[in-house]
Parts: structure tokens; sequence; C-alpha cells
């Protein structure tokens, strides 16, 4: 199976679960008016939204580069991170209106246990399901599957605290008959509205990142390095090394500086193998490489990516040809 299909895969199991869980969790909500559960109703309903955005964006971004969108469509995966994340925050504020309500007026629930098992059933279900979503997204590099992940694994922690909450309540009016706990039914609730806030904010973070160009990843680009380097000695040095990445597509273009004196054909073949390597090591990279002369006049923007000691720079300037001149 390729990765594009394991993706779509994987985000309709998430849109399957999802669906089941909301219907569950609100007729369980409605059945015992516990406002806990029917946060976690609509936290679910939140995430099937979320799934389903996740599973448009995965088939979209893998449509190939066109006329109207010659960097692919990539950013479409960052595009539904985002999304999903200002989704969470709409979730939060109405958990929260929600349970605020019910601290002010309070109301008895019946058949707690429902709740409880109902709670119980939605954590193990979006905890596996996350399990598939973290691996495959890690897998195919892909933003919308990850943040779906983010989404059901914080379902699952706020699934959790609901079924603590319940337990509780359950358990204290055995034990002590006539006294109610119903408030921390809506205690509970904020707290879930707690988590959810957090996970969003993070998620907003890891996405818009990508829609406003940010460089990959230090380790990444220490990685590109890497690869410049092991072309030494052909390659003098490097500058202007620029990265960003899109959905799980990268990009990334440099400069590199070789002897003035070297042919053209040379030139071309040095630079198609570094290509080569680097994609290699990144799939889905569009790697762009520019190759200049080498003069041993080391100007500032390239004195960091120089890889010539002073010895080498001084001989470089001494026997260096004069410059052609293009009429």
């Amino acid at each position: 199976m390729d990765a594009q299909t394991r993706k779509e895969n994987v985000a309709l199991l998430s849109v399957i679960s999802n669906t089941t869980l909301v219907v569950i969790k609100l007729i369980a909500g409605v059945s015992i008016g516990s406002v806990s559960v029917m946060s976690e109703a609509i936290h679910s309903g939140v995430d099937l939204v979320a799934a389903i955005i996740a599973l448009f964006s995965v088939k979209t971004s893998s449509l190939p580069a066109d006329g109207k969108h010659p960097f692919g469509h990539g950013k479409i995966e960052n595009i539904s991170g985002t999304v999903e994340a200002l989704l969470i925050f709409v979730a939060a504020g109405w958990i929260i209106w929600e349970a605020v309500n019910k601290l002010l007026e309070p109301q008895p629930m019946e058949t707690v246990g429902l709740g409880i098992a109902v709670m119980l059933v939605s954590a193990v279900a979006n905890q596996l399901v996350s399990l598939r979503l973290f691996r495959v997204g890690k897998e195919t590099d892909s933003v919308a599957l990850i943040a779906d992940g983010w989404h059901l694994r914080t379902d699952v922690y706020t699934s959790a605290g609901v079924m603590a909450g319940l337990t509780v309540i359950w358990s204290g009016e055995l034990l002590f008959p006539g006294v109610h706990f119903h408030w921390l039914d809506p205690v509970a609730a904020i707290g879930v509205a707690s988590l959810i806030v957090k996970a969003a904010w993070d998620l907003t973070r890891q996405s818009a990142g990508g829609l406003m160009d940010e460089t990959l990843p230090p380790e990444e680009e220490e990685e590109i390095r890497r690869l410049i380097c092991s072309q030494l000695p052909v390659v003098h040095g490097y500058h202007q090394l620029r990265t960003r990445k899109a959905g799980h597509f990268r990009f990334i273009e440099v400069h590199i500086q070789v002897d003035g004196k070297m042919s053209v054909e040379i030139a071309h073949a040095l630079n198609q193998d570094l290509v080569r390597r680097i994609k290699e090591r990144f799939r889905q990279a569009t790697v762009t490489v520019h190759t200049e002369p080498c003069n041993g006049q080391c100007a500032e923007k390239c004195l960091a990516g120089c890889l010539l000691t002073e010895t080498e720079r001084t001989r470089i300037r001494q026997t260096v040809a004069r410059p052609i001149e293009i009429v």
C-alpha cells in the first residue's frame, strides 16, 4: 500500500470513529443530563469536522503541481491544521459557557454509570485511532494527520477526566446518601475546556508556521549542510541556504561555489549529484542548487559557509583568471 492510500485510509477511519462517538455521547449525555458528557459530544463533533477536513486535505495535497499552483498543493495541510485548531477554540468556549450555566443552576443526573461506560469506550477508541494517526502522519510527514491525531489524543484526556468526575459523583452518592456531588460535573467540563484550549494553541503554532514559510527544523538544515560538505574538496563553499515546507513537501535552495576553471559539464554533473543526495535524504523535496565560481574573495554573505582554509583562499586569489567579459 503506497503512502497516499495509507493517509486516506487512516483519515477515513478517523471520520468513522468520530461519527460513532458523537452519536453515542449525545445519547448518553441527554439520557443522564450530564453537561460534561454533552461537552464531550460537542468535542467529538469538532473532532469529526476536523477529521473531514483532514481527509479532504490529504486527498488534495497529493495533487501534482499545475499552472495555477506551480509549487503544488501541499500547504492545504497547513491550512487544514490551522482551521482544526480554530475549531477547538470554538468548542472550548461553548463548553465553558454551558458548564458555568450548570454551576449556577445545578441539576441532578441519572444513570451515571452509563456516562462512565461511554467515556471509557471513547477514551479507548480515541487512543487506538490517535496512535494510528500519529504513526501514519509521522511516516508520511502529514501535518493534517498529526493535527487530527492531537485532536483525538486531547479527547482521550478529556474523556478520562469526565469519567473520573462521574466516578466520584457516583461513588460519593453511594457512600454519602443525600449528599449531592453534581457540581463536580460542570467543574470537570471546565477542566476539559482548559485542556482543549492548550491543544488548540499548540496546533495553531505548528500549523500556521508552515503558512508563514518558516525554515525547516534545525536538525534538517544541519543534515543539508552535512550533505553539501560531503562534496569537499570540489565544493569550496556555500551560502544563501533557504528552506521551507508546505505540508509534506520541502523546498530547498542553496548556492555553491566551485573552481572557476571547472567546465560547465562537470559543474552541472556536480550540481545534479548534490540534488540527488538531498532528495534521497528528503523525499518529496524540490531542490534548487545554483553553482558559482569561487575566486577566493569571500564576501560577508558566504564567509559562514566557506569550506576553504585561509591558505587555500590565498592560493586561489593568486591563480584566479581574469573575469570573462560578457559582451
